[in-house]
Parts: C-alpha cells; sequence; structure tokens
C-alpha cells in the first residue's frame, strides 16, 4: 500500500514539477531536457548496469518504436507542456486519467472493438465532469482556449499511441520500450524547441533544477520502476493507483502551488470516477480485468 501511495504522488507531482520549471524556462525545451537525460540514463541502466538481461530492438521493431516516441512523448508531453502554461496541473492530473475512454474510441474506429453501452455511459458522465472542471477556468481567467485544445491535442495522442502500441504486439520488455521512446521523443522534439523557443531565455536557477532533478529521476524513473513493480504484484490494483492520480494533483498543487480546490474540482472529479466505475475501467476487485489501453509513460 505504502509503494502505491508513493507512485500515485511521484506520477501526480509531474505536473507540478513542470510548473515550477516554466518559471524559469520554456515548455519545449523543457520536455526535450528531461526526455534525452531520462531517455539515456535508462539506456545507461538497461545496457550497461543490467548487460545481457535486455534484448536490443530488432531491425523491424526500430520504426514503431520512433512513432511511439512521437505519439507518446514528443506530442503528448510537447503539447502538454505547452498547455501547462495556461492550465492548472490539478486540471491536467484529472484529464489524463480519462485516457481509456480516449482509447476505447480509437480502438473502435482502428481495430474495430465494440463499445458497449456501459462505457459510452461512462464516457458522458466523465465528459460532463471535465466540463464543469474547464468552466470556472475559463470564468476566472485561469486558462486559455489554446491551452484546453493543446490539452487535448496531447491527451488524444497518448490514446493513440496506446491503440498503435497494442495493434504493433512488440515482443520487448516495457522497460526497454520506455526507454527508446522517451529518448526517440526528445530528440524528435529537439527541432521544434531550437525553431520555437532558441532565442527565450532560460534561467538555471532553482526552479530549473528541481524540475529537472525531479521530473527524470522521481518521474520518469522512480515512479516507472514502481509502476512495473505494482503491475506485477496487481494489475487491477495497480491501475487503480493511477486513477488516483487527480486526488494527489490537486492536493499536491494547493500545497506547493497554491492552486485553489473549488467546489467545481470536487464535483467534476466524483463525475469523472463514477464515470469511470460504470463504464468498468474503475474497479475494486481482482477478478475484473485492467483498463484498456492503460501503459505507463515516462
Amino acid at each position: 500500500m505504502l509503494l502505491g501511495i508513493l507512485f500515485t504522488i511521484l506520477w501526480a507531482s509531474g505536473a507540478v514539477a513542470v510548473k515550477f520549471g516554466l518559471l524559469s524556462a520554456p515548455p519545449l525545451i523543457m520536455g526535450t531536457a528531461r526526455c534525452l537525460l531520462a531517455g539515456i540514463l535508462l539506456l545507461l541502466y538497461i545496457y550497461l548496469f543490467q548487460k545481457g538481461k535486455y534484448p536490443i530492438p530488432k531491425k523491424g521493431e526500430w520504426k514503431p518504436l520512433i512513432l511511439l516516441g512521437l505519439l507518446n512523448t514528443s506530442l503528448y508531453l510537447g503539447c502538454g507542456f505547452l498547455a501547462l502554461q495556461t492550465v492548472s496541473s490539478g486540471f491536467f492530473n484529472l484529464a489524463v486519467v480519462l485516457n481509456p475512454f480516449l482509447v476505447a474510441l480509437f480502438s473502435s474506429i482502428f481495430m474495430n472493438r465494440f463499445i458497449q453501452r456501459k462505457e459510452w455511459l461512462g464516457m458522458i458522465i466523465s465528459a460532463i465532469g471535465l466540463i464543469i472542471a474547464t468552466y470556472p477556468l475559463f470564468k476566472n481567467g485561469q486558462s486559455t482556449l489554446i491551452g484546453i485544445i493543446l490539452l487535448i491535442i496531447a491527451m488524444v495522442s497518448m490514446a493513440i499511441g496506446s491503440v498503435y502500441f497494442q495493434k504493433q504486439k512488440l515482443q520487448l520488455p516495457s522497460l526497454v520500450i520506455n526507454a527508446w521512446q522517451v529518448l526517440f521523443g526528445g530528440i524528435i522534439l529537439i527541432v521544434p524547441s531550437m525553431v520555437l523557443e532558441l532565442d527565450k531565455p532560460i534561467i538555471f536557477d532553482m526552479n530549473l533544477m528541481i524540475y529537472l532533478v525531479w521530473s527524470v529521476l522521481g518521474v520518469s524513473i522512480l515512479a516507472m520502476i514502481l509502476w512495473f513493480y505494482l503491475l506485477k504484484q496487481d494489475a487491477v490494483k495497480a491501475n487503480i493507483w493511477l486513477f488516483l492520480t487527480p486526488i494527489a494533483g490537486y492536493l499536491l498543487a494547493f500545497t506547493l502551488l497554491g492552486e485553489e480546490i473549488t467546489i467545481y474540482d470536487i464535483i467534476a472529479s466524483l463525475f469523472v470516477f463514477t464515470g469511470l466505475f460504470l463504464s468498468g475501467n474503475l474497479r475494486l476487485n481482482k477478478s475484473a480485468r485492467p483498463p484498456l489501453g492503460k501503459k505507463f509513460e515516462a
């Protein structure tokens, strides 16, 4: 239980760490630095410290890994970091847990998966929750339409990446897949970050150091190790911890960033969790299947 709580806090803290980093550096450069550092450190661990334990991808596996890096890392983190310039970290964490619904939609389009009535019901209820959470952000001028659109692009990209991952059926350990996709995602981000943000100032201060150390070591590496451990113990319980990240996210944002927790946030979260439960994505017993398409992103 303690490891599950620790994972929830670490994973939810990712958006909060970005908020600290944004005080000192532009978002795309931050994302590029995080991905490159995390990818290099993970690959060093895999192929140097665990030499001979993990395979090197085969010829036909490089293309899927690059595309996964584009979808799950470059677009997801790039658009997500841009969105966090105007979107609260609490709202960001709430939006992330809607991923199973997007995966179900794209699975029905690309993999001919039938969407059950209870899943449609869950989608509608959770969507209402997200609308409730969005309303005060616009009303108080805390978020912009561009920020919300970028966040939607990030979520859609991650969902498409999850469906693509399912279709490819890569015969590689999850740790290897994540390490390579994170590295490729960082490499892809180099060009847009240089074109769009090369002239923007970067301040090498404590805020930037907190972001880099925490996001690379705490989120991309330690949280990922905990995630794989929790998955091995019980996949259903592991996903429940993942779904609890919005609660931890709101509490961390309130404590560390001073973001207000409103009645809208509470009602919206109740709607989202109700939708997840009714759809079958959030289960409290071991006999249930884990949510479709859930995959940890470093």
